[in-house]
C-alpha cells in the first residue's frame, strides 16, 4: 500500500457532533462555542515584562489562538514595556452570556475603565465604559486595540469597508515622516473591517459603532509586533466609549483534526513505546489505529493494528493511548488514526545517540560570550561585549527583572568600569545576558553529565586566549571541559572583583536589550561609552551558593584540563561558602530571583553537597549537610536527587532517612503525576515547563539509581518522551533539529529570521488559561513558549543522557 504523509491540521469531515447554538458563558468565565472560545482577561499583562501578547481578550477560532491582547491602549502600536492596564476584577453579567472586567491605568493618566464582552450569537460585543471622560492628554492616543496574529494572516487579504488590502510578509511601512519613526495605518477610515475574507478558518469581521476603524502592522515598530486593529476613543465622553461587534467565522460542526504525538527521535526495539491520542471531545473518535512499517519503495504495511485505550480529560481535549511496546523489529514506521498519517520514526537500536550533541556542541557554543563563534562559513556572532562592565547604579527596578537596592556591595561608583569581567560565561536566552544563576548551573549540568555518563565528544575548537570558537572543528578536548572552562571563568571573576557572586549583566536599555541577531554589534568594544553592559553587583546569598557549588563541581574535573584553575575553583567556592555560615551575612537583597533567608536552605544543599564530593568527606560540610535534611523532607523530588549523590560519604542512618524520605514522598509524587496523561509534571504558570521536565527525568535517574527498588526507570523515559514529542498541542520535539519534526522558529538569537540554533530547548506548551494547551509552532516572538535558556538546555544534556543510561541497563 502507498501511504500520503500529511501533519496534523486539516479538518475531520466524519463523526461530527451536533452545532453549538451560539457563545455561552462557561463555568470558567469564558464565551464558548463549537469551533471558537473568547477568553476576557484570564490573562493579564505582566507586572514586569508587560505586554507578553498573552492578556485581555483574547479569540481561540478553530484550535488556534488567532487573536490577544484586547484592550485599552495609547499607541498604535505599543511595545512590550509601553503602559499596560491592571486587572482588577471579572464577573459574569450584568446581563445573560455577558462577562464584565475592571482594569485601571495608574499611567500616564489615573482612571478605571470596565469592559463589558456579550454573546451575540456566534459573535460578541465588547463595550468599554469609563469611569470618566478622557483627560485631555490622552485624546488621540487612547484607544481600543486587537492584536491578530501575523503569521496566520500572510498573504492574506483585508477588506476595510470595501477597499482592499493585503497583509504584509514582511513589514514595509508606512511610516510618518515626521521623525516620530511611528507606524502609519496599512488602512483606515471606515468603520468595519474584515480579516481573510477567503479563509473560513481565520475570517474574523468587526464594525464599530463609536469611530473609524485602522489596522496596523506593529512590525513596523518592533519584529515581535502583531497586526493591530484599533478604534481611538472619543473625546467626552464615558458610556459606550467604544462598542465593537466582532464576528468569527465559524465553521458549522468544526472538530480539531486528532494529534498524535510520540518520540519524535523514535524508540529503541526493547523500550515501552506508547503513543498519545489528543482528541477533540466533539469528535466521534475511531477506535482503530494502525502501525504501520515503511519499506524502501515508500509503501507500508500493518506491523500492528490496535484500538486507542482511552485516558481522561486534560484541559480541554480527551486523551488516548497506544501501546505499540510489542513491536521491536528495527526500521522506519508511522502511526495512522482517523484517515492521517503522521510523520515517521525510527525503531533502532541506535534511536538516541546523537540526541544531546548538538545541544552542547552547537545551542551551547553559539550562546558563548565574549567569543567569536564560526560554524564553517557562517558567522553566528562576533567577539561579544568585550567592553564589559559598568556598575550599575543604586535603587533600580531594571525593565528585564534586575534590582538593584541602596547597597551596591562594590567597590565601584555607579557609572565606573569594572576591569575582569570581560571573559567567559554564556548569554542566557534569546537576549545576551549573563544570568549568574544560570550560568552557575550549566557547570554544574555539564560537570555531572562529565561524571555520570562520561560525555566524551569534542566536535569545537575553543581558544580563550583568541576569543575564537569554530563550530565543527574538532581540537582534540573535550568539549565539556572546554565549556565548564568557560563558564568558571566568568563566575571566579566575578569573585575576584567582589568577594561574592553578581546577579548578572546586562543591557543598560532597551535599544540593545531588544538588538536581534549578531551579539558582536552589541555594543562598540570601547570601555565607557553609553553601551557598556550593566552589571548588577547586590550580594545574594542564594547566588553565592549557586556559584560555590559550580566551582566546587568544576574543580574536580579541570584538572586534567587547567589544574591551576581547578585550585582557583576550589578555594572559592570553599570561601563563597562558608560566607553564608554567618547568621549576620543573611541579608534580603533586592534580586533577580527573590532569593529570601526561608528559602536558603534549597540552595544551601547543592553547595554542600559539591564540597563534601570534591573533599572526599570533609567533616565541615557532613554536618552541615545533616542539619540540611528537613528541607528535603519539604522539596523531595528535587533536593533528594542532590542529597543521593553524597551517600557514599554519610553514615548508614543518613541513607535510610533519605531512602525514608523518598519513600513517602512518592504516593504524592504519583498523585500529581496522574493529573496528566503525559507521566511528567506540566507546568500550568507563565512560562513553558521543558525545563521542569528535563530536570524531572535527571533527577528521577539519580533516585533510581540510589534506591531501585522505590524509583524505576519510566519517570525518565517518560521524561524524554515529553521533550522530544509526546506533550499537548502538536507532537513537535522540543529541541531544535533532534527527531524527524522539531521545533525550528525559536526564540533565540535569531528569531526575527524565524530561525533556530541546532540543539536549543524550547520551553514548549503552555496552557492558555483557562485551559488551552499552545505551542505556536511558525511564530518563534512567545518567549514562554518558544525562548531556548542556557539552563533549560543544559539539563536536556543531562536527562537525555538518564534516558540512554536507563536504557543500557534493560
Amino acid at each position: 500500500m502507498r501511504v500520503h504523509w500529511i501533519a496534523a491540521g486539516l479538518l475531520v469531515q466524519t463523526g461530527l457532533a451536533a452545532a453549538s447554538p451560539g457563545l455561552v458563558v462557561s463555568p470558567n468565565e469564558t464565551l464558548e462555542m463549537q469551533g471558537l472560545s473568547v477568553n476576557v482577561d484570564q490573562m493579564h499583562f505582566h507586572p514586569i515584562f508587560r505586554d507578553e501578547k498573552n492578556a485581555g481578550i483574547q479569540i481561540i477560532l478553530h484550535g488556534e489562538r488567532i487573536a490577544t491582547d484586547g484592550a485599552l491602549r495609547f499607541n498604535p502600536t505599543p511595545e512590550q514595556w509601553d503602559p499596560v492596564p491592571a486587572f482588577v476584577s471579572r464577573e459574569k453579567g450584568p446581563g445573560p452570556n455577558q462577562l464584565t472586567v475592571v482594569n485601571s491605568y495608574k499611567e500616564p493618566a489615573s482612571f478605571t475603565y470596565r469592559t463589558i464582552v456579550t454573546a451575540e450569537g456566534s459573535g460578541f460585543k465588547i463595550e468599554v465604559d469609563l469611569d470618566k471622560p478622557l483627560p485631555a492628554e490622552l485624546i488621540g492616543k487612547a484607544s481600543f486595540n486587537l492584536d491578530f496574529l501575523p503569521t496566520d494572516y500572510f498573504g492574506k487579504s483585508y477588506l476595510l469597508g470595501s477597499a482592499p488590502g493585503l497583509f504584509p510578509r514582511n513589514p514595509g511601512g508606512p511610516m510618518a515622516k515626521d521623525g516620530s519613526g511611528d507606524p502609519l495605518p496599512l488602512a483606515s477610515g471606515a468603520d468595519s473591517i474584515t480579516l481573510s475574507p477567503e479563509d473560513p478558518l481565520t475570517r474574523v469581521s468587526i464594525t464599530s459603532e463609536t469611530g473609524p476603524i485602522a489596522l496596523y502592522d506593529a512590525r513596523n515598530r518592533a519584529q515581535n509586533g502583531w497586526f493591530v486593529v484599533r478604534t481611538l476613543i472619543p473625546a467626552g465622553k464615558s458610556k459606550g466609549a467604544l462598542v465593537w461587534h466582532v464576528k468569527p467565522n465559524v465553521i458549522k460542526n468544526w472538530v480539531r483534526d486528532p494529534v498524535v504525538s510520540f518520540n519524535q527521535a523514535g524508540y529503541t526495539p526493547e523500550r515501552s513505546k506508547v503513543a498519545l491520542v489528543e482528541l477533540d471531545p466533539n469528535m466521534k473518535a475511531p477506535k482503530t489505529i494502525k502501525l504501520l512499517k515503511i519499506d524502501g519503495d515508500g509503501g507500508a504495511k500493518v506491523a500492528l493494528e490496535g484500538t486507542i485505550e482511552p485516558w481522561g480529560r486534560w484541559t480541554r481535549y480527551d486523551y488516548a493511548r497506544f501501546d505499540f511496546s510489542r513491536v521491536k523489529e528495527p526500521g522506519v514506521y508511522a502511526i495512522s488514526y482517523a484517515g492521517q498519517v503522521f510523520n515517521p520514526f525510527r525503531i533502532a537500536e541506535d534511536a538516541y545517540d546523537r540526541i544531546w550533541q548538538p545541544s552542547l556542541d552547537t545551542y551551547l557554543a553559539e550562546q558563548m560570550d565574549h567569543m567569536q563563534v564560526r560554524e564553517e562559513y557562517r558567522t553566528w556572532q562576533g567577539v561579544s561585549h568585550m567592553d564589559d562592565a559598568k556598575q550599575a547604579p543604586p535603587n533600580i527596578d531594571h525593565f528585564d527583572g534586575y534590582k538593584m537596592g541602596p547597597n551596591l556591595d562594590s567597590p565601584f561608583k555607579p557609572g565606573e568600569h569594572i576591569p575582569g569581567l570581560d571573559v567567559g560565561g554564556w548569554q542566557d536566552a534569546g537576549d545576551f545576558d549573563i544570568q549568574t544563576p544560570d550560568n552557575g548551573w550549566v557547570v554544574r549540568n555539564l560537570v555531572r553529565g562529565k561524571e555520570l555518563f562520561g560525555l566524551d565528544w569534542d566536535e569545537v575548537t575553543i581558544d580563550e586566549a583568541a576569543h575564537s570558537v569554530e563550530i565543527r572543528k574538532p581540537d582534540g578536548v573535550s568539549d565539556v571541559l572546554q565549556q565548564v572552562r568557560h563558564g568558571v571563568l566568568q563566575l571566579l571573576a566575578q569573585y575576584k572583583v567582589f568577594g561574592h557572586a553578581v546577579e548578572g549583566i546586562i543591557e543598560p536599555d532597551l535599544k540593545h536589550y531588544t538588538n536581534l541577531g549578531d551579539a558582536g554589534s552589541e555594543t562598540d568594544r570601547i570601555v565607557g561609552t553609553a553601551d557598556d553592559r550593566w552589571v548588577f553587583t547586590s550580594d545574594v546569598p542564594g547566588n553565592d551558593y549557586t556559584s560555590a557549588a559550580a566551582l566546587a563541581a568544576a574543580s574536580r574535573i579541570l584538572g586534567e584540563l587547567d589544574p591551576d584553575l581547578a585550585q582557583q575553583s576550589l578555594a572559592a567556592a570553599k570561601v563563597l561558602w562558608a560566607n553564608q555560615q554567618d547568621p549576620g551575612d543573611r541579608i534580603n537583597r533586592p534580586s533577580r530571583g527573590e532569593w529570601n533567608p526561608g528559602n536558603l536552605d534549597f540552595a544551601a544543599l547543592p553547595a554542600t553537597v559539591e564540597l563534601l564530593i570534591t573533599t572526599k568527606g570533609d567533616p565541615l560540610y557532613k554536618a552541615k549537610l545533616e542539619t540540611l535534611l528537613p528541607a528535603v523532607e519539604k522539596a523531595p523530588s528535587f533536593l533528594a536527587a542532590e542529597a543521593v549523590r553524597a551517600i557514599p560519604y554519610m553514615d548508614a542512618a543518613y541513607h535510610d532517612r533519605l531512602e525514608q524520605i523518598v519513600r513517602n514522598a512518592k504516593p504524592a509524587l504519583e498523585a500529581e503525576l496522574a493529573k496528566t496523561p503525559f507521566g511528567v509534571p506540566v507546568a500550568l504558570g507563565t512560562w513553558a515547563g521543558s525545563g521542569q521536565v528535563a530536570t524531572f527525568g535527571a533527577n528521577m535517574y539519580l533516585l533510581h539509581k540510589a534506591f531501585p527498588q522505590i524509583i524505576g526507570p519510566d519517570y525518565t523515559l517518560a521524561a524524554i518522551d515529553y521533550l522530544l514529542g509526546r506533550h499537548a498541542a502538536n507532537n513537535l520535539s522540543l529541541v531544535s533539529t533532534v527527531g524527524t519534526r522539531s521545533k525550528l522558529q525559536t526564540y533565540t538569537h535569531n528569531r526575527a529570521d524565524y530561525s533556530f540554533i541546532p540543539g536549543a530547548m524550547v520551553p514548549g506548551v503552555l496552557v492558555i488559561k483557562p485551559d488551552f494547551p499552545e505551542q505556536k509552532t511558525e511564530w518563534p516572538f512567545l518567549w514562554f513558549e518558544n525562548e531556548a535558556t542556557v539552563a533549560g538546555t543544559s539539563e536536556y544534556i543531562l536527562a537525555a543522557n538518564a534516558a540512554i543510561a536507563v536504557l543500557k541497563e534493560k
